[in-house]
């Protein structure tokens, strides 16, 4: 079912278009801004928001999807609450309404009154986008409908979105910070098997024009079913890795002998900072949003997203793992790793979607509770792990 793909990559566009329009004025984006409830809020920062962005991206897919394949918006679940409260203390559910004027009176609710900023964000909302990929185009596959859930994270490092940097330098074409580092995240998965079937990432700050100070973005899609793989960037990595397939083949420790690369978060434990140091060298690059650091993955800035904390949700890694499947790739269990005991034999402890943590409440319930290893590449990722495994016990093992 190519055609649910087909439209996710669509609606990922006018999610993009939506997320430059909300930061086009100041004023404007200002009022955008609420702050999460406690049971919303991620745990890893002192202050978390939510922006009618987020709302109105999440809430434009899910009524878009249902609009087009019934039924499958009841399956799609998300990061953000529709429910807003404005100044005058009235609860307002946010949805997309069947008339641009219908949504832009709606949005003035929730903008208190301002009828200007409603009615640009409501002419956005409801703005025709075309989307076409000619390996998309050409894909006939057939996916039950009644199989598939999807995971939305709609603006991804809401962190980097507020604060709206456009100047940060990257380094060897990883961004630490900016507005690069967000990105929109719609992950399809199996309903039964928890597996990730279909991913788009949608990245909507890219290039800016700096004449007009207008952006543009890229996206990003692969797709993973019953032994079918494709994915947007077949013709980009086929180019990219002939060399080091070739020196793969010419030398069977080539794998583990090349030097390997890893993204990280900031607040990455020390103690795995330092392995990685040892594993790594220098090649270790820190940058904002866990979409994003997958994207590095999928894009082969880097060979491994590495995150030993629960604070990463099915939302943020569903999408590129479904992309990096696509590759050959994919995204397991850290912790589930290191207690393999370097078991090269035993299945990769890849990441599931369909099912809450047992005892978990709010948004722990979706929680990557073992951290996560994002990855190209299964022969390199045992042998990354085989070296951080070493490491790591040479590091806690007193001297």
């Amino acid at each position: 079912m190519s055609g649910i793909l087909r439209e996710l990559l669509r609606l990922s566009e006018k999610a993009a278009n939506i997320a430059r329009a909300c930061r086009q004025q100041e004023a404007l984006f200002q009022l955008l801004i609420e702050e999460k409830k406690a049971g919303e809020k991620n745990k890893k920062f002192a202050v978390d928001f939510k922006t009618l962005a987020d709302v109105l991206v999440q809430e434009v897919i899910k009524q878009n999807m249902d609009s087009k394949f019934p039924g499958l918006g009841k399956k799609i679940f998300g990061e953000e609450s529709n429910e807003f409260t404005n100044d005058l203390g009235e609860k307002i559910t946010m949805e997309l309404c069947s008339t641009e004027e219908a949504t832009a009176e709606l949005l003035s609710r929730v903008l208190n009154g301002n009828k200007s900023a409603s009615d640009a964000l409501a002419r956005v909302v409801h703005e025709d986008v075309a989307f076409s990929d000619p390996t998309l185009d050409s894909l006939e596959i057939s996916i039950p409908q009644d199989i598939l859930g999807i995971w939305v994270d709609p603006i991804d490092s809401t962190y980097q979105y507020i604060k709206g940097s456009a100047d940060v330098k990257p380094n060897q074409g990883v961004f630490p910070s900016g507005l690069q580092c967000v990105t929109i995240l719609i992950g399809v998965y199996d309903i039964q098997t928890g597996m990730p079937l279909m991913g788009v990432i949608n990245q909507p700050f890219v290039t800016q024009d700096l004449n007009t100070l207008r952006w543009k973005g890229q996206c990003y899609w692969g797709l993973s079913y019953m032994g079918t793989n494709v994915h947007s960037l077949q013709l980009d990595i086929s180019e990219r890795t002939s060399t080091e397939t070739q020196a793969d083949k010419a030398s069977p420790d080539a794998e583990s002998s090349r030097p390997f690369s890893a993204v990280i978060s900031t607040s990455e434990k020390e103690t795995i900072k330092a392995a990685l140091s040892r594993v790594c060298g220098g090649s270790i690059f820190r940058a904002a949003g866990a979409g994003y650091k997958s994207l590095c993955v999928v894009q082969g800035l880097v060979d491994i997203y590495i995150f030993s904390e629960d604070t990463t949700y099915k939302w943020d890694v569903c999408a590129a793992h479904a992309i990096l499947r696509a590759m050959g790739g994919g995204v397991v269990d850290m912790k589930a790793c290191l207690q393999r005991s370097g078991d090269a034999g035993r299945a990769l402890p890849q990441l599931l979607y369909h099912a809450e943590n047992e005892g978990a409440a709010g948004v722990d319930r979706w929680a990557n509770q073992g951290g996560l290893i994002a990855y190209r590449s299964t022969r390199r990722l045992e042998a990354f792990l085989s070296h951080l495994t070493q490491n790591l016990a040479s590091l806690e093992t007193p001297t």
